[in-house]
């Protein structure tokens, strides 16, 4: 529904009172860029960087505004094409990264006076983008992106099952449904995109409605077939190197294989070998972090910045790092990796939304499918602000990761391929 006027100068100065608490000050009083992030502590920082980029988007979402407000960079001239899919795009994407935070952050103090404001938008722009009657209502049927994206909405319903699901009213729940419903129209292709349609029906057997097993079982089996070994799936019966595996494959096989489990044991046997090549792929990506807080820019999609560490994030968020590798080190190479990105000039326009790149503004390193909605995915590495402030992750002093130890002359142990049996 819409706000009135005295509604929206309400948050105006909730908006204003957080921001005369002092830290968390990245979110603005009205829609102008946020201001640049100061120093402070990694968590503090991390809530800042988190409000930066939401604000744009789920204020206007709020205000039913999305598709008036948001620019749509398309780099390949095809900004028509591309406005069908990026507002579902901007929203499923942002809350899936949210969704821990919204679920299980604070409920008061400074970072609780936000996620509850953000809780309340991010239920707004639920409703804003699957009531049919709404401006900003979204396409969740019409080409094939749509799946993509209400896959990821799905996903931040799972990861925030109180919050962006059972506090939504029932009539916007049975608009959820009906747009996850529509979906299945789209057939995705041979690749990771399998996952996509399995995760929709997950969601819908989580909402207690009926579900597709047969949908969720040729993903997961599938995908079990393409595993190359040494914890890496390949997107499709070919290898890639990308970070698709991070991106979509590991933490998505991982949730379907949650949800699903509460319905039917048939897929248990999957779990654990499954988690066990999750840990070895974390264990990977933390050792892709250089010293100096950089990552190698190797294949698609890499406009979603540090949404890269997805994975990474959301073993981190399970407390299922591999051996040796301390939460307070991830927490540390993942800070250092926002740092290095969200510092670099011209990631977001004046109004502060997100602009392509993948440091800074960079239009050439865009796919033809990527536009202002698709960058929203950087928000997967914020995963483990689900954790309460008192655990190690948060707790502990900041710590090297594996590169910065072994570049620092560190003795450290060997690294090994996983063992699996044949």
């Amino acid at each position: 529904m819409r706000k009135d006027r005295s509604t929206s100068v309400g948050r105006r100065e909730f908006l204003k009172s957080s921001i005369a608490l002092g830290t968390l000050s990245a979110i603005p009083a009205s829609s102008e860029a946020a201001p640049a992030v100061v120093e402070t502590n990694d968590r503090e920082y991390w809530v800042q960087v988190l409000t930066r980029i939401a604000h744009p988007v789920l204020q206007s979402l709020s205000e039913r505004k999305l598709k008036l407000e948001m620019p749509v960079e398309a780099p390949h001239g095809n900004a028509a094409e591309r406005r069908q899919f990026t507002y579902l795009e901007a929203m499923g994407r942002l809350l899936t990264g949210m969704a821990p935070w919204l679920e299980s952050g604070p409920q008061s103090g400074p970072e609780g006076g936000l996620r509850n404001q953000y809780a309340e938008w991010s239920r707004m722009a639920i409703q804003a983008g699957t009531d049919p009657a709404s401006p900003d209502f979204m396409n969740f049927n019409q080409g094939s992106q749509p799946v993509v994206d209400t896959a990821f909405l799905a996903l931040a319903i799972l990861r925030a099952p109180t919050e962006l699901w059972q506090k939504l009213d029932s009539k916007t729940q049975q608009h959820v449904i009906a747009a996850l419903q529509s979906s299945r129209v789209i057939q995705p292709s041979y690749s990771n995109w399998l996952l996509f349609s399995a995760m929709v029906e997950a969601a819908l057997s989580f909402m207690g409605v009926w579900w597709d097993p047969m949908r969720v079982d040729y993903a997961v089996r599938t995908l079990d077939t393409w595993y190359k070994g040494d914890g890496v799936y390949g997107d499709g019966p070919a290898f890639h190197w990308d970070y698709y595996n991070s991106f979509v494959i590991h933490p998505m096989l991982l949730h379907i294989l949650d949800t699903v489990a509460k319905s039917s044991s048939s897929w248990d046997s999957y779990r654990p070998v499954m988690l066990m090549r999750a840990r070895r792929y974390a264990a990977i990506q933390e050792r892709m972090i250089s010293p100096e807080g950089t990552f190698p820019p190797i294949g698609r999609s890499l406009c979603y910045r540090f949404g890269a560490f997805h994975l990474l994030a959301e073993m981190a968020l399970r407390h299922e790092l591999p051996e040796g590798v301390s939460p307070q080190q991830v927490r540390s190479a993942l800070t250092a990796v926002m740092r290095r990105m969200v510092d670099a000039p011209g990631m977001f326009d004046d109004q502060g939304w997100l602009r392509v790149g993948f440091y800074g503004h960079q239009p050439s390193i865009a796919e033809s499918y990527i536009s202002t909605g698709s960058c929203y995915l950087c928000s997967a590495a914020w995963l483990p602000l689900g954790l309460p402030a008192s655990d190690p992750f948060w707790a502990g002093s900041a710590a090297p990761w594996t590169a910065k130890k072994i570049w620092a002359g560190d003795d450290m142990p060997a690294d090994h391929a996983l063992a699996e049996k044949a």
